[in-house]
């Protein structure tokens, strides 16, 4: 879905542990460089790369992708994309989520002590795919540290907004020239209207709706969210009405 001249909120199915999602990936590019914010889960490779080439931005073109947390859903490509472009593309992240990403440390929600009641309740021929999943998460190495207040040189300008809870380390960006901001997982988007992070998915609830105070800083016309996607029906006022409301 375009959002403006060069922002695309791509859609992307996902199938894991029993269940079926529709993620939304951002992709922002110019006439020389593409940058991808978030990737799917493992296994989407393919549908991705077709997801840009839909829009006309061969991969040829990507330059960076920021994962603006560890979720597995959120890093899932990563590993394939690297491979792909010989190691030539930049990844960027905040350091607090760093070790996870780099497989380091285990992943927070999906690690195998995590996953084991989830797992055990999946139907026995999905388990060992599910376990396999968890044992193995994608890693990737990351080139840029991420900090709250930065601005990268892309587009415009891209900020980046520390907005921690859903995870330690989790980011939301601002696309300055088209007043998008991209809340991966500090906002859902249900039938068009913003609600808060997914408690059951949210490490520390408190934290990740203190985050939200921060998105009242900005002139914000789009709110992509990872899940739920694309809302601009007056996303100010929305935003200060969850904020009021924690």
């Amino acid at each position: 879905m375009r959002i403006s001249g060069g922002i695309e909120m791509l859609e992307l199915e996902a199938e894991a542990f029993g269940g079926r999602a529709q993620l939304n990936p951002t992709l922002i590019w110019d006439d020389t460089t593409a940058l991808l914010i978030d990737t799917g889960m493992p296994g989407g490779w393919e549908q991705l790369r077709e997801a840009m080439n839909e829009v006309g931005v061969p991969f040829a073109k990507l330059k960076a992708v920021i994962l603006t947390h560890q979720d597995i859903d959120h890093i899932g490509n990563i590993p394939e994309i690297l491979q792909e472009s010989s190691g030539s593309i930049q990844v960027y992240a905040h350091e607090l989520d760093k070790p996870y990403i780099e497989g380091i440390l285990p992943l927070i929600k999906t690690s195998p002590t995590a996953m084991a009641q989830t797992i055990a309740s999946l139907p026995e021929h999905m388990r060992p795919q599910a376990m396999a999943l968890c044992e193995n998460p994608p890693t990737a190495r990351i080139d840029i540290l991420l900090e709250d207040g930065d601005v990268l040189p892309y587009f415009g300008g891209i900020r980046v907004i520390f907005t921690p809870g859903h995870t330690p380390g989790h980011i939301s960006l601002y696309h300055q020239e088209s007043k998008t901001l991209v809340a991966a997982d500090a906002l859902i988007n249900v039938a068009g209207k913003l609600r808060g992070p997914i408690a059951q998915t949210t490490l520390d609830m408190p934290a990740a709706l203190r985050s939200l105070e921060k998105f009242l800083d900005f002139d914000i016309d789009s709110v992509i969210c990872y899940h739920g996607g694309l809302s601009t029906d007056n996303v100010m006022e929305q935003l200060r009405s969850l904020v009021g409301n924690n």
